[in-house]
Formats: structure tokens, sequence, C-alpha cells
């Protein structure tokens, strides 16, 4: 942990909070590997228990189903979308924070390579799991929206500007399209290329509607 003057520059983790992480992870890990190898409705929870060494009881001190499992990894993933847009710098145009932002769990998919790439077709393709990453996909929409707004340049009321929630809306199709033909292409194209090719597509819309606004230099 680090400290200076001091102080701690980020908020004291206890040791039962990092047991807690530990064990979600572990669990998540394991229902997510079983469930890609074997589909979402050959899989129990007493496989998933026995995979990550605790009991069921403990299983549902964390979630209430597998699906559950599913939908906060979906959750983990919108946070971490939504973390890289904040952090971005101010002066990137839109088409570039955004695509960094998006590329922060395609680069975890890249990283992890055929496992990865089963959790996701695992998700694609179980309609009950789909039916929650779109549901997903339309909070992620709206918390984006919120961080372009607030983006210089843009300084845009999400109420009532079109801009924040079509570029947010614009910025998560390209991520949709990309985890789509990564999963139909069984992984054979990279997420990376993909990605780069999808914001070529949107990229001119994004960076020339905020240069409109700002008008003429």
């Amino acid at each position: 942990m680090e400290y200076r003057a001091g102080v701690s520059s980020r908020p004291e983790v206890t040791m039962a909070q990092r047991k807690r992480q530990l064990v979600s992870d572990e669990l998540t890990e394991s229902a997510l590997q079983l469930l890609a190898l074997k589909g979402f409705d050959a899989v129990t929870i007493d496989e998933i228990v026995t995979a990550a060494g605790v009991s069921k009881r403990t299983f549902f001190r964390y979630f209430a189903s597998k699906e559950d499992v599913v939908v906060q990894f979906l959750a983990d993933m919108g946070t971490g979308i939504r973390a890289e847009l904040a952090a971005r710098p101010a002066g990137e145009p839109p088409s570039v924070a955004l695509l960094r932002a998006v590329w922060v769990p395609l680069g975890e998919c890249a990283d992890h390579g055929d496992r990865a790439l089963r959790v996701v077709q695992l998700i694609l393709r179980t309609p009950a799991l789909l039916g929650r990453f779109l549901e997903r996909q339309a909070q992620w929409r709206d918390d984006l929206a919120l961080e372009v707004a607030r983006r210089p340049g843009v300084d845009a009321d999400p109420d009532t500007d079109f801009y924040p929630r079509m570029a947010a809306g614009m910025a998560l199709n390209a991520f949709d399209a990309v985890l789509h033909r990564w999963s139909a292409g069984d992984g054979a194209e990279s997420p990376a290329d993909l990605l780069d090719r999808a914001f070529a597509v949107i990229a001119p819309a994004l960076d020339a509607a905020t240069i409109a606004r700002r008008g003429p230099a």
C-alpha cells in the first residue's frame, strides 16, 4: 500500500475485504471455466464449488445463482470501461478516449486467449446470458454518456444533448460488433485489429461532432 505524508493515497482495504475478494474471484474463475467448457445448462453449482474448493453455503453468500456469476462479471467489465474513460487525458479526441475505454475488457480477452473466447461465446450463444448482457450494455451506455458529457470540449447536459448518449452508444455498438466477429471467427482475428477497424468507421462522426460544437477557431 502506498503512503504519502503519513496518509494512505487510496482507501484502506481490510484483510476481511481482501479475503472476500479472493473467494469471489476464485468462484468466478471456476464458474466461468466450467460454464464455458460444458455449457450453461450442464454445469451444477455443486461442480462449481467443488472446483473452487468452497462450500455451497459459501457460494450463496456471494452469488444467488450461476447466472449471477456471469452478471457480476459483466458488471465488472462495465466498471472498467467507465473508469478508463474517466481517466483519459483531457485533450484526447473522443474517438481515441472511447476506443481506449472499450479496449479495457477486450485487452483482457486478448490476454487470456482461448479461455476468454469460450466465455464470450458462452454469453453470446446462451439466450438467458445474452439477454443479461444486453441489459448491462444499456446501463453501460448511460454511465458512459455521463462521462462523455463531462469531458472538456463536450461539456454537455446528458439529459438534453444528443451527443453524449449517441457517442456512448456508438462506442458500445463497436465493442459489441467486435465481440460478435471475434466469437464467430473462433478467435482467428485479433481483437485489437477488429476494434481499430470498427472505430475507423465511427471516429469521424465522433470527432466531427465535437469540432462542430466548439465552432470556428
